[in-house]
């Protein structure tokens, strides 16, 4: 029978260890989820009901390849208002969550072994898909010391002659990391020197506690910066998949459109109604979910202060980098998991600037949350397990540590 080309970039699309150790917990009933980026509260009521009216009304069929007109409309006067960024609807696609915009605007905007800079640490879904678009990948460091937010002079130094993309993600995943003013507006400025796009990941814009978000787009003054969003973590709707690009060039938001029509042929009509009234309507409950994570935030490192383990004290987004004094990340999760019943991701899946660390989600329900630290210590001073000696980590405003 005939076989998968060996010799299609797919083929060389690696897997994401976060989803690995996904698949393992799910077959433990009593493990503890922190490995996944999954709000523990649901979409609220008045998403919930417009969906379901929109399925009642029959309105559930195919939309244009770049959105409902409405949802445009409402997604560029959020960016207009929320990043000083004056945006019209015809700057924005619509895209089946987030990450399919960024891999359509990989596929779109890079030619086969063009390489594209990626922070490290990584979220994995990056290298995928530009992997899957036939592009190179190149890292630039986030140091730890550093609170993980890079240097500009440092990114600008792994740029080459070939390079063509720079992916920036500031609240970030998945350190937490929230990228000052000066810093985000270095980056634009090695993107213009070098004359690269520069694909902003914004998921978390909306989820910072002690630094305010600003985005690329605020310093694009030439139309390079792309801007990816979604409604997955700020709404609760990870599963409704709806998301959208600004997009400054109008050839390249031409092309996305022919490129969504090939692969989704359009965002989920019932996701784009849920953004929408999601967009539109009382936003109280983004401002207790932020509270919420920013309270989870606390206990845990308070919680790892007090057992002696070191960790980055976040300022955004709802994860937290802990060093678990292992550089064989992989076999502490698996270890944790097995033995202690909880699941989080390994910090080899985000890169070597993760090293010796895991990824813990915040977004877990707080009980379990503080529940799966106290083991995760445990297993950390276990002598038996994967244990170590906790290294000491510097964060950018406090740092708790042995």
């Amino acid at each position: 029978m005939p076989r998968a080309a060996a010799s299609s970039p797919v083929a060389r699309i690696p897997r994401s260890g976060i989803r690995t150790l996904m698949d393992l917990a799910l077959g433990d009933p009593s493990a503890i989820h922190l490995e996944i980026g999954e709000p523990d509260a649901g979409p609220a009521e008045h998403v919930v009901a417009a969906v379901a009216a929109a399925a009642r009304d029959g309105r559930t069929g195919y939309t244009s390849s770049t959105g409902l007109v409405e949802l445009r409309v409402a997604a560029a006067e959020r960016v207009a208002r929320t990043h000083g960024r004056p945006t019209s609807p015809d700057e924005v696609v619509v895209t089946h969550g987030a990450m399919h915009g960024l891999a359509m605007a990989m596929a779109t905007l890079l030619a086969p072994g063009d390489e594209v800079l990626l922070p490290d640490p990584t979220f994995p879904n990056w290298d995928m898909a530009a992997v899957a678009a036939g592009a190179a990948v190149r890292t630039y460091p986030a140091h730890a010391a550093a609170g993980f937010v890079p240097d500009p002079a440092e990114v600008a130094s792994r740029v080459t002659p070939r390079t063509r993309a720079l992916v920036v993600c500031s609240p970030n995943n998945p350190t937490g990391a929230v990228y000052p003013p000066d810093v985000v507006a270095g980056l634009v400025e090695v993107a213009r020197r070098h004359d690269l796009w520069l694909l902003s990941d914004e998921c978390y814009e909306a989820i910072t506690f002690d630094r305010p978000h600003v985005s690329p787009l605020a310093y694009d003054t030439d139309g390079r910066v792309l801007g990816f969003f979604s409604v997955s973590k700020t709404y609760a709707l990870t599963g409704w998949r709806t998301g959208w690009v600004v997009v400054p060039a109008p050839d390249v938001v031409e092309a996305l459109g022919h490129l969504a029509e090939a692969t989704v042929a359009c965002p989920s009509t019932p996701g784009q109604v849920a953004a929408l009234a999601a967009l539109t309507g009382p936003q109280d409950g983004v401002a207790d979910a932020v509270a919420s994570y920013r309270e989870r935030r606390d206990a845990a490192c308070a919680l790892l202060a007090r057992r002696g383990v070191a960790h980055v004290v976040p300022d955004g987004a709802f994860y937290l980098m802990v060093d678990v004094g292992t550089s064989d990340t992989d076999a502490f999760a698996r270890g944790l998991l097995a033995r202690r019943h909880v699941a989080v991701a390994p910090g080899s899946t985000f890169g070597t600037a993760a090293a010796g660390m895991v990824r813990v989600s915040l977004a877990a329900p707080r009980d379990q949350l503080l529940l799966g630290l106290e083991r995760l210590a445990d297993e950390v001073a276990d002598p038996t397990g994967a244990a170590g000696r906790p290294l000491a980590v510097v964060g950018p405003a406090a740092v708790e540590d042995a």
